[in-house]
């Protein structure tokens, strides 16, 4: 392995090879160093100079670290983008969830059952229902409501958190978010998988996506790629250049992309590899969805 580079001389060479892609992101505190290589120390450095925020440099000075091993050399130049060197499951999972496609399409996630229904009939092929309620006979009622406005389609639907209800009401598959996730048990996990219902988890970042990889889901959405007022993030937009990163290390998982994307940005978003775009308000918001969601097919190629 090669190894005569001092830690400063390897940090300046990640920088000047990738500072370019990521100039948009303010430097990040450094978090400890809880490793005595020179390879995880001098990429853990630059990535927080780059931007990403503790857990996820830390994601990647490992991966970088674990690629120079394998590859016996250190190079700043080649990111890391394989999936084993990030400790991601091997292929075949050996408890996946049920698949979905490969490339879900357009990804409309609507307010309510009638406009899951519009969506269904206007030809996209992935909907969600993300009904906000504290109700849960309104809760249940809407997700029984979206199961059937989708029947006979072809569109798939996929309900938003409810999963037991989502299940119950015969949902092709579920959301959850990654604190949603992370609060499941490994017999609620068990519960879902068996169950045969599609899973999909959002992800912000490196260590998210790590967290989602160990129950296999039958998709990642990765985000929020632009900034979005839907929701208030705990995380900065993504951007491009950390997308078509993502989009390379998740290879082995349907992909899907959200947050503020528009038809405008749709080329460069596909230019990443990933199969799918997720929109809310470039149809909630338009004057005609339908009309909306023609033309976002159009652009998707579908």
């Amino acid at each position: 392995m090669q190894n005569d580079l001092t830690v400063d001389a390897m940090t300046q060479a990640i920088l000047a090879a990738h500072a370019s892609a990521f100039a948009d992101f303010p430097p990040q505190p450094e978090p400890p160093s809880g490793k005595d290589d020179a390879v995880y120390r001098a990429a853990l450095a630059a990535c927080s100079q780059l931007g990403f925020i503790g857990h996820d440099a830390d994601c990647v000075a490992t991966a970088w670290q674990a690629q120079t091993a394998r590859t016996g050399r250190f190079d700043a130049a080649a990111w890391p983008v394989e999936p084993a060197d990030f400790g991601l499951q091997p292929v075949p999972h050996a408890k996946p969830f049920a698949a979905c496609p490969n490339r879900l399409g357009l990804y409309a996630v609507l307010p309510d059952a009638a406009m899951v229904g519009r969506m269904a009939r206007a030809g996209v092929p992935t909907v969600q229902l993300r009904f906000k309620s504290t109700d849960p006979a309104a809760i249940e009622a809407e997700v029984r409501a979206a199961v059937e406005a989708v029947r006979g389609t072809g569109a798939h639907l996929y309900i938003n958190d409810h999963w037991r209800i989502a299940i119950a009401a015969g949902s092709y598959g579920v959301h959850l978010g990654q604190e949603d996730l992370d609060a499941l048990t490994q017999e609620e996990i068990s519960t879902l998988r068996e169950s045969g219902v599609r899973l999909g988890v959002s992800t912000h970042g490196y260590a998210e996506m790590v967290r989602a990889d160990a129950v296999a889901p039958s998709y990642i959405a990765m985000g929020a790629v632009f900034p979005t007022t839907l929701k208030k993030m705990a995380t900065v937009p993504q951007g491009v250049a950390r997308l078509e990163r993502y989009a390379k290390l998740m290879c082995n998982y349907s992909q899907v992309a959200i947050g503020g994307i528009g038809l405008e940005q749709f080329p460069e978003i596909l230019a990443t590899g990933v199969g799918s775009i997720a929109v809310v308000r470039a149809i909630v918001n338009a004057a005609d969805p339908e009309k909306a969601a023609a033309e976002l097919m159009h652009a998707m190629g579908s």
